[in-house]
């Protein structure tokens, strides 16, 4: 699943080019990515893409990743369900109890397995910190992909600060509709980007029913045919990921176990 996980009029709404006026962010410095926090100078980039944020200094981060709608706490764990071209995948995503330390930073370490009838089939690492305004960055991942042939793939793994890497916003302190925002940057490896949709969206998953939800649309210039989005309720994370292109799949939380 990678960074944190997957409805039709939604699907629809993205179709038609619907986008919801950018409103005004809370208080604290924005820059133009609508990320909050002391220091928002970007690195200059030739193209339109969101541009690749300056690491805060270690001593900026905070030690717990507890974001309203992304709390990495150690011990916690989700499951999910993903049906995508007929093949259905349990994926468990685990805050473990470590730490990895990443360009000065400690970073928290989620692990993300899937499987496919009991074999699996992408086991990743992930490795995320929350700065003191309250933007959680990605840090990087370890990820493996087993093939039916006994094959590894290690393809789209990467580390900040290594080959020309560089970490990104993965969940905005104050999201933006409208805006932007670069996740990963690993040239020609890790180039997510999201854009915030809504901030008031309702969800349906076998978990519960959830108000108020964020909604954000991931795209990769390295894949430009594929879209996702994400739906994250508060004190909970990602409940619903949807494959909008090019094929279509949903993921959806099934259960969660706190510590």
């Amino acid at each position: 699943m990678g960074k944190p996980l997957r409805s039709a009029a939604v699907t629809v709404a993205l179709a038609a080019g619907a986008v919801v006026a950018v409103a005004p962010v809370g208080s604290g410095a924005v820059g133009s990515t609508g990320i909050r926090g002391e220091s928002v100078t970007s690195v200059p980039r030739e193209d339109a893409s969101p541009p690749v944020l300056p690491l805060p200094r270690p001593r900026d981060f905070v030690s717990t990743v507890d974001h309203p709608f992304l709390p990495f706490v150690p011990g916690t764990r989700w499951v999910y369900r993903e049906n995508e071209g007929g093949e259905v995948q349990r994926i468990v995503v685990t805050v473990v109890h470590r730490t990895r330390t990443i360009e000065g930073v400690e970073a928290t370490v989620v692990h993300d397995v899937a499987t496919v009838e009991g074999e699996v089939v992408e086991d990743t690492f992930d490795w995320y910190a929350q700065d003191k305004a309250g933007n959680v960055w990605y840090l990087g991942e370890n990820t493996k992909e087993y093939a039916e042939d006994g094959s590894v793939s290690t393809d789209g793994s990467w580390e900040a600060g290594e080959h020309g890497a560089a970490a990104g916003i993965v969940m905005p302190a104050d999201p933006v509709t409208g805006r932007e925002y670069r996740q990963e940057y690993r040239p020609g490896e890790a180039e997510d980007m999201a854009r915030v949709v809504d901030q008031d969206t309702i969800v349906k998953v076998p978990f519960g029913f959830f108000g108020h939800t964020w909604l954000t649309e991931e795209t990769n210039p390295l894949e430009p045919r594929v879209s996702e989005l994400k739906f994250y309720a508060r004190g909970i994370g990602v409940v619903e990921e949807d494959a909008v292109s090019p094929h279509a799949g949903r993921a959806v939380l099934i259960e969660l176990e706190r510590p």
